[in-house]
């Protein structure tokens, strides 16, 4: 089976090379093809799959190439996890909104606003060339935002597009173990869009543990999310918020401590992920010590996670992350799983960014939603659970309005759908606020040129 990946000389990668690694299952991938438009790190990243690669002789191959076209023609499975503007826009996306008091994360307020501009575009561009060169392969959306972007593909490439994100599956595998439950044997009630939704029911022998977690001071303030927004504040939501609605719940101190760091979460990524590369580039032919490239990926992957939304910890006073939690591994296991079930017939439930078809009655059916769903080699197909909390229930409708006003902007080129998505995002507070946002970004990213003046 062969997989491309778009974006392949992103950071991550070698996550999902781990992933395939460790997959011994009938008709897995054999095959890697690694897009991306930066030769130099797809080079980089190249290495890092050699080291990794060491000692297992029937590792799957791996091409590296620049040209879109050669990577997706005959793929199996199209993972795309491209940055437009790279790490260093996202550090701009941060800046300029903070110039202006409000937030500016990736997928939060004004960044994601300002990254789903320039990204749709070329996600589109993307996925038009999938539907003329590889039509029966299944895409699977890593891009961040990632259910905006998501849905944007969707008019192209209909159901055959699914996003992941593997916040849920983390938050699922925490409250388990804050219960002393193994998170095999538990499913998830979850609900909302991605980065912003709720798990309203965690299952076990068919019984929700959820309730004796409320119960319990001890095992409500022993995982991240329970220290982050407070065993006050989770017992009057009655559900568990995804992380990034901490970005809602505590929007000024969020504010705040981003305001008041020296550098944003977006800087920090781009200087650190920069010198990794450059470590390896200046390298030549490639470090000589045996897994040097693993290595130094490692320990810059180590870093990156011990640092994972510190300013919100900080902004709540929660010190450092578990120990528990530093290992990444999570959305390239989704994404395998994905696969697995797809390619093989194989059904299984995951928490996916799928077309709700009902699932959420205030939304249309073709507004991607994060819930959890039924897969088998037809597809991804939302299955019935818990309502959105009341309190959720105008938050959603907002935030999808948003995404909905950020597609029309990116494919009509309609300059006053992207100033009224930064005016009704829940975390902008002005019209005046919002175009002065916008004329910032198009004055450092050109490809928001389009947008005209």
């Amino acid at each position: 089976m062969r997989l491309t990946i778009l974006g392949g000389g992103g950071f991550r990668v070698p996550l999902v090379y781990r992933a395939l690694l460790g997959d011994r299952g009938e008709g897995r991938v054999t095959d890697v093809t690694l897009y991306d438009l930066d030769a130099s790190r797809l080079t980089t990243i190249g290495k890092v799959l050699a080291d990794q690669a060491v000692g297992h002789p029937d590792a799957p191959g791996v091409t590296l190439t620049t040209d879109l076209d050669e990577a997706v023609t005959g793929a199996d499975f199209v993972f795309s996890a491209i940055r437009v503007g790279g790490l260093a826009g996202r550090a701009a996306d941060e800046r300029i909104a903070l110039e202006e008091g409000v937030l500016g994360q990736e997928t939060v307020g004004a960044g994601g606003i300002s990254y789903g501009l320039r990204t749709i575009p070329v996600a589109l561009e993307i996925a038009r060339r999938i539907a003329a060169l590889a039509p029966d392969a299944w895409v699977i959306n890593f891009t961040n935002p990632a259910g905006m972007v998501t849905e944007a593909m969707t008019a192209l490439l209909g159901d055959r597009v699914i996003g992941i994100c593997d916040s849920p599956v983390g938050l699922g595998r925490r409250v388990a173990g804050a219960l002393g439950v193994d998170p095999a044997r538990t499913s998830l009630d979850y609900v909302g869009l991605n980065h912003l939704g709720w798990l309203c029911g965690l299952y076990a022998d068919g019984r929700d543990l959820l309730p004796s977690l409320f119960a319990d001071e001890a095992a409500l303030t022993s995982f991240e999310e329970g220290k982050l927004f407070g065993a006050d504040l989770l017992r009057t939501l009655g559900a568990l918020p995804n992380e990034y609605l901490h970005y809602y719940y505590f929007h000024r101190e969020s504010v705040g401590t981003a305001r008041a760091a020296e550098h944003t979460r977006g800087a920090f990524l781009h200087t650190q992920q920069q010198r990794f590369y450059d470590s390896l580039d200046s390298a030549g032919g490639g470090p000589t010590a045996p897994r040097a490239a693993w290595n130094a990926w490692d320990a810059t992957r180590l870093e990156r996670e011990t640092t994972y939304m510190a300013e919100n910890r900080d902004a709540v006073g929660m010190g450092e992350r578990d120990s528990c939690d530093l290992e990444s591994g999570g959305y390239e296991q989704v994404a395998l799983a994905l696969m697995r079930a797809i390619a093989r017939d194989e059904r299984t439930t995951l928490i996916l960014n799928v077309r709700g078809r009902g699932r959420i009655p205030a939304l249309d059916d073709d507004a991607v939603i994060e819930v959890p769903c039924h897969v088998d080699a037809n597809g991804a197909r939302p299955i019935a659970g818990a309502p959105l909390p009341d309190h959720g229930q105008g938050l959603v409708c907002a935030v999808k309005a948003v995404e909905r006003a950020v597609i029309h902007a990116a494919t009509t080129a309609e300059r006053a759908h992207a100033v009224k998505a930064l005016t009704i995002h829940p975390l902008i507070d002005s019209y005046t606020v919002a175009k002065r946002l916008l004329d910032a970004y198009q004055r450092h990213f050109p490809e928001l040129a389009y947008l005209g003046r």
